[in-house]
């Protein structure tokens, strides 16, 4: 299991929020989702998804990814 925390661009309501949510969870592989919507961050866990699908949903769902920091375990 590896966690993520992904850096957004530009979330600024709870839609926001849950359009992220929404994107990121529709990936293979991702088991959890949480969002900070006002600390513009989310924490992904899952299995064998990269940061390039990460950002694609991200940006699928209106944003932008800006950086990631990963963790294994």
């Amino acid at each position: 299991m590896t966690t993520t925390e992904i850096t957004i661009k530009g979330m600024t309501c709870g839609h926001c929020a849950a359009s992220v949510t929404k994107e990121l969870e529709a990936i293979t592989g991702v088991t959890s989702v949480q969002v900070d919507q006002p600390g513009g961050k989310a924490q992904v866990q899952s299995t064998n998804v990269t940061h390039e699908q990460m950002a694609e949903a991200v940006e699928e769902a209106g944003y932008e990814a800006l950086e990631f920091a990963t963790s294994n375990g």
